[in-house]
């Protein structure tokens, strides 16, 4: 007899977004001619940069001619692609990240999810309340956590992010294992200091923790202060995995790439305490279970760091960080406590009292723009609701308007 996964049965019967997805469709149904617009989940409405098509197209041509044709290729990543992540996104801030330590893959989410794998059954894990979901959802299906009791699962520490400590998790109060951290922060649009985060990875040192640190968001940084990888920290690459994507920064949600970090210092423990490569594991585990990123879409991610690509995706998050203006203006002028939306292209809105999903259901039917409540995040957010600068600026400014008679 084949059984189930019994885990499985311990997570919300719906997934976040796939819930939204079914709310809107049955208001689009019963509504068919309100335009609909959509601030919700985080994907990018704006065309791939022309030097990532040029790299595409490129890219594709070579697959047409049997003398530049490419069949499997390096489970990691093309070499090509790896030296300029490396070059570009670490080495250029000072980080001493070598091309060998990045994995490129088909996008953040998937590395978030499938890191856990590797580690022990038993290990404690803290992850911040209110968080991406992803990040508890593959650690219950894996079984590192008891039942779901208000609004919580058994067996994980939360770091709880409140106007009261300024949506910044404090440091355990226990030891724990594994640590998730997202800065620009999803969903709250927070960002941290390099005091604070190195106080992170002081802990993670002490402790003999291990930090796995998202920068999904980190092309949203224009404060030159702020830290946008957390190798800028010094003994960060001990203790430390960072997770970045190219679909925010350079528009790939539907092309799909990312990458991970892996490095060499970085080690963790058997039973025994003696130490094992996190790298070696790391890459033991893609060469089994991932045959890579299609030749096209890493020569289209190449050229993100060519002179060209680069202005052009400067240009890109500029777009969306407008939008994020917009939208803090508008919720400034409406009377609502905010955060976020300046370094980040997420603002988390305070309801002023409401429940999150009433809040949301309110602006779907009253205004027709679709939002994320934060209750969704987790039990922190509830009474939030998190709004997203990914779409035209005609739609977000028709749907600030909107917003603005729904809620007067």
């Amino acid at each position: 007899m084949i059984k189930a996964n019994k885990h499985y049965s311990k997570l919300n019967a719906s997934y976040l977004f796939s819930d939204i997805a079914k709310r809107v469709s049955k208001f689009q149904a019963e509504n068919p001619n309100t335009k609909i617009i959509r601030l919700g989940i985080g994907d990018v409405t704006r065309a791939l940069p022309d030097a990532c098509i040029k790299g595409f197209q490129q890219g594709v041509a070579e697959m047409a001619n049997d003398t530049t044709f490419k069949g499997y290729g390096p489970e990691q990543g093309y070499p090509f692609l790896r030296d300029m992540i490396a070059k570009h996104d670490f080495q250029a801030r000072g980080a001493d990240i070598a091309p060998d330590e990045v994995f490129v893959s088909d996008g953040a989410k998937c590395d978030t999810g499938n890191f856990q794998e590797i580690f022990a059954q038993d290990i404690t894990i803290a992850i911040p309340d209110p968080v991406y979901p992803v990040y508890l959802d593959t650690n219950v299906m894996a079984g590192r956590t008891g039942k779901f009791i208000d609004g919580r699962y058994e067996g994980i520490v939360y770091l709880e992010c409140t106007k009261d400590n300024n949506f910044l998790p404090k440091l355990p109060k226990n030891p724990v294992d594994l640590i998730y951290l997202c800065f620009p922060n999803n969903p709250t649009g927070t960002t941290i200091t390099k005091s604070e985060l190195k106080k992170w990875v002081d802990y993670a040192k002490e402790t003999k923790a291990l930090i796995l640190f998202d920068a999904a968001y980190e092309a949203f940084i224009r404060d030159d202060s702020l830290p946008c990888s957390i190798y800028e920290i010094q003994g960060a690459k001990e203790v430390a995995v960072e997770f970045r994507s190219f679909s925010k920064t350079a528009g790939f949600t539907g092309t799909r790439c990312g990458y991970t970090v892996v490095p060499k210092e970085c080690m963790i423990f058997d039973d025994n305490g003696d130490k094992i490569s996190l790298h070696a594991l790391w890459h033991r585990r893609q060469s089994t279970k991932f045959n890579g990123v299609s030749y096209p879409v890493q020569k289209a991610a190449e050229a993100i760091y060519s002179e060209e690509g680069r202005i052009q995706i400067k240009a890109l998050v500029s777009y969306y960080l407008k939008n994020a203006e917009l939208i803090r203006l508008a919720m400034s002028e409406l009377g609502f406590n905010f955060v976020g939306g300046d370094n980040s292209p997420y603002i988390w809105i305070d309801g002023n009292g409401r429940d999150s999903w009433e809040f949301f259901d309110m602006l779907l039917k009253k205004a027709g723009v679709v939002c994320t409540p934060g209750a969704g995040f987790g039990k922190c957010g509830q009474g939030y609701i998190r709004i997203s600068a990914f779409n035209s600026r005609e739609n977000v400014e028709e749907a600030m308007l909107r917003m603005g008679e729904a809620l007067k």
